[in-house]
């Protein structure tokens, strides 16, 4: 094997394929070098020095150093960021290193301290990001528990919703008074936050509101509307994330809305039965579109002539997640050849301002003749 050395940097923290390769999380900055020769491979991680004897301990490093261990000729900046960016420079320059590849995540302060000593910089824009997307059994594990929970709140407010009484205006009401995209908002974050999760501002969006796909939603929730519940919240442990989508009415469903269900309860299926490990995500997202446009109805943006009663499949078929919740690869037009471990989300939906919206979303694992799904939720908008 020729020699390669790799320098990843950053704050574990925040740049997650920092995190994913040293298994080890610290809200200050921190860098990899990885040693690859013919023998094997030396990983040397810096970070600050009151984290060495934690990263000793867990941290997936050969040695563990301190900026101090690195000290150029000038001295170390104050500046904790930069202290790290000089050391990692000064660690490469005495072990005679001339050139290093490094990821989409390095930071410029790091690449200016590296480059300043004379030392090449290669980028790889797959380097962390095929680790990460071929999740392993812990990752899996991981996964299946974020999503299993998340899955929790989403039954909660479904079914809130749907047991919920109308008053005469058909606003919605439960037993603490009227239900609206705000408060049930809230109710999720309450339920996630007893159960260890960081919260993101989950999508609640009723009626119109639904029919943005990304709308989070405001207002009273109302009978014969539907409700697009979308939540994906990170575990503070593990940081791995849930995403999952599910959609309610409360009393009668318009024939419209039956529709708009069919189709994409169709398409989630096609869409799951075509992934698996070498097809492509574009093949993927085209076995969504293909039940889509069967059932009548469309998929793109819309055009400025367009009618707001317009129904289409707005985006893509679904993304990878993991540490985050959005990751490469895309279920979309261009998406790249799935990966066995690859984690996918597959959430096909069919939006229209003047209506609203509907989306299902699961998450799966890629497998070599498949996927593995890590839900159990129905599919259907009753949960009384």
């Amino acid at each position: 094997m020729k020699s390669k050395t790799i320098v990843m940097a950053g704050i574990p923290a925040v740049n997650k394929s920092l995190f994913q390769a040293i298994a080890f999380n610290v809200g200050d900055p921190a860098a990899l070098i990885r040693f690859l020769k013919a023998e094997g491979e030396e990983r040397l991680l810096i970070l600050r020095d009151i984290e060495m004897a934690r990263a000793k301990a867990s941290a997936a490093a050969d040695t563990v150093h301190c900026p101090a261990d690195f000290t150029p000729s000038s001295g170390l900046s104050g500046d904790r960021e930069t202290a790290t960016a000089q050391a990692v420079a000064e660690c490469l320059a005495r072990k005679g290193v001339q050139s290093v590849v490094s990821d989409r995540t390095l930071p410029l302060s790091f690449a200016d301290e590296i480059l300043k000593r004379n030392i090449e910089i290669e980028y790889d824009p797959e380097l962390g990001v095929l680790d990460r997307r071929q999740k392993g059994p812990k990752e899996i594990e991981a996964l299946r528990e974020a999503q299993a929970d998340t899955e929790t709140a989403i039954r909660m407010a479904c079914e809130t919703i749907a047991r919920a009484t109308p008053d005469a205006a058909g606003v919605l009401h439960d037993k603490e008074g009227m239900l609206t995209s705000e408060r049930v908002r809230e109710m999720i974050d309450l339920h996630l936050l007893r159960m260890g999760y960081e919260t993101t501002p989950s999508i609640v969006a009723g009626g119109t509101c639904g029919g943005d796909c990304h709308e989070r939603g405001k207002g009273p929730l109302r009978t014969g509307e539907p409700v697009i519940i979308d939540i994906f919240p990170r575990n503070k442990n593990s940081l791995y994330v849930g995403d999952c989508t599910r959609c309610v009415v409360n009393g009668d469903i318009p024939p419209v809305i039956d529709a708009m269900h069919k189709a994409i309860v169709e398409a989630k299926a096609a869409a799951t039965a075509r992934t698996s490990a070498g097809v492509t995500g574009e093949q993927v997202h085209e076995a969504t579109l293909e039940k889509i446009h069967a059932h009548g109805f469309a998929s793109g943006l819309p055009g400025s002539d367009d009618p707001d009663d317009r129904i289409a499949m707005t985006h893509g078929t679904g993304h990878g997640v993991g540490l985050d919740v959005h990751e490469p690869p895309l279920l979309d037009f261009g998406g790249p050849v799935l990966l066995k471990g690859d984690a996918l989300t597959i959430e096909p939906g069919l939006y229209a301002p003047a209506i609203g919206g509907l989306r299902i979303e699961d998450m799966v694992i890629v497998t070599d003749d498949g996927v593995e799904s890590l839900n159990s939720l129905p599919e259907g908008l009753t949960w009384s």
